[in-house]
């Protein structure tokens, strides 16, 4: 393809060479295998700035190199210098892959809590509405129905544009997608027009040198959704609703519970069976009204449930559809029920912060159990407020916490965990430490009791335990079945 074609929608200056050079790939890994007449795009990480192989790109067979910078390449190499390399190589890679975000219908998802789940309801409406539909989020990606384990809630945009590329040719017609504040402001997603965009919820996170350096940035960053969408969809009851939607491009359809808004959520019940936890409501749409149950726990899924249905209208879901595919969502490490006995509960959830901890306890306690259980651990090499967080959190809103190891990276398990004991002790819950987790969970199914809800907490659809730069096989949904067998509970 020729670089004039690949250039098309971008701003560029020519330094050497011509836009008439053709290009056989897009790259802009320096791990990857740079083929003859290769497009590198080069990127400016916040560890490793990849203009410094730029020289090297072109001696092994780069005929292009786009770049922000000065870089040093030999005669005969183009050279175009563009303002932001991050968008470049979205929209270079997408027009390499014949922009297939065009033939696709997107929704995406941002916010600090509930993007997967509203994620996977999302997707059920339109599957059930008899959409091909497929996924790009935190816990996988699907192509045509085929699984692939995810890495970032966001991928890379030429991983992306792959994706969607890949989906096109399976016959895909609907893409889900969790997009992260980190992937709009690393413009992982420019150029992808998306059919709606909803909004869950906006709190303090990922506040740290390499993500966002400050709650301005973090809310900003998010806000840029709504100027790539035909509509967006947002939750009113959010105290930061109207700067989210202040510069939006599109029409806005709000919902909320609290607030009053376009679609809201009345007369929410929780409710509690033996092998069932749901959330049973009625929504009025646009002077609509409409019954819903769904088979997940909690008044905020009541809210990722209320978007979901809102989307599905506005992409012209029939109301009746769109509350049958609800009545038995399940999102996979969120809230997740995992049936071991009748005598008591037990969920696994990816709440890794005080904040979402908090959010998860309080609504577990509404639902009257006799005890709640909460186990968890913490992530090593990672801020130390979020173990005395979640450790207070856990100690506050618990009645018996559960200390143990979550992926210790490159720390000692028994140092996290008295960090996390710090917190703990702020508050006056009880508390037993396990370190080993697969005894922890052993610990708490051998030690419930009648009327306990346990929830396993942390890593939720996580399948590994990160030890030392090693990922070692580690599920806790087949650690909750295996201590159950072991113990003779089902």
């Amino acid at each position: 393809m020729k670089l004039s074609t690949l250039l098309f929608e971008l701003e560029y200056r020519i330094v050497q060479g011509s836009v008439d050079t053709e290009v056989t790939s897009v790259v802009c890994d320096t791990r990857a295998q740079i083929e003859k007449g290769a497009c590198f795009v080069c990127i400016s990480g916040t560890k490793f700035d990849s203009h410094d192989f730029a020289g090297a790109a072109a001696k092994a067979g780069a005929s292009v190199i786009i770049s922000e910078k000065d870089v040093e390449v030999q005669e005969g190499v183009t050279v175009i210098r563009v303002q932001n390399t991050r968008r470049a190589l979205a929209l270079v890679s997408a027009a390499f892959l014949g922009n297939p975000s065009r033939k696709l219908k997107i929704v995406g998802i941002t916010g600090t809590k509930g993007k997967t789940t509203t994620a996977y309801m999302v997707r059920r409406i339109l599957q059930a509405a008899g959409h091909k539909t497929d996924l790009v989020g935190t816990v996988e990606i699907t192509i045509g129905g085929e699984s692939i384990a995810a890495s970032h809630t966001t991928p890379e945009s030429y991983v992306l544009q792959d994706y969607l590329a890949r989906m096109v040719k399976a016959g895909t017609e609907y893409v889900v997608m969790e997009v992260s504040s980190q992937g709009l402001k690393m413009d992982r997603v420019a150029g992808i027009s998306f059919a709606a965009g909803i909004f869950t919820n906006l709190e303090p996170d990922h506040i740290a040198p390499g993500e966002h350096p400050d709650f301005a940035d973090y809310l900003y960053c998010k806000s840029l959704l709504f100027r790539q969408c035909k509509v967006g969809i947002g939750n009113r009851d959010s105290e930061h609703f109207d700067e989210i939607f202040k510069n939006a491009t599109c029409p806005v359809v709000s919902f909320g519970i609290e607030k009053a808004a376009d679609s809201v959520a009345k007369n929410i019940v929780l409710v509690n069976k033996k092998s069932e936890l749901g959330v049973d409501f009625d929504i009025e749409y646009k002077g609509e009204k409409t019954h819903l149950y769904a088979d997940i726990p909690g008044a905020f899924n009541a809210y990722n449930a209320l978007a979901a249905f809102t989307c599905a209208r506005e992409l012209g879901i029939s109301a009746e559809v769109a509350a049958e595919a609800l009545k038995d969502i399940k999102a996979r490490g969120r809230v997740e029920l995992v049936k071991v006995s009748d005598r008591f509960s037990v969920m696994l959830d990816y709440a890794h912060n005080g904040m979402s901890l908090k959010s998860l306890l309080t609504t577990l306690r509404e639902y009257e159990p006799k005890r709640l259980v909460c186990m968890f651990g913490c992530g090593g090499n990672r801020a130390k407020d979020r173990r005395y967080d979640m450790g207070e959190v856990s100690s506050r809103y618990a009645d018996l916490t559960v200390v143990t190891s979550d992926n210790p990276r490159f720390e000692e398990p028994m140092d996290i965990i008295n960090d996390i004991l710090t917190g703990v002790k702020k508050a006056d819950g009880e508390y037993v430490v396990v370190p080993d987790r697969r005894e922890a969970v052993k610990w708490c199914l051998e030690h419930a009791k009648d009327g306990d809800m346990i929830v396993i907490a942390g890593k939720g659809h996580e399948d590994y335990q990160e030890i030392k730069g090693v990922k070692y096989p580690m599920d806790d949904r087949k650690m909750i079945l295996e201590a159950a067998h072991e113990l003779n509970l089902c």
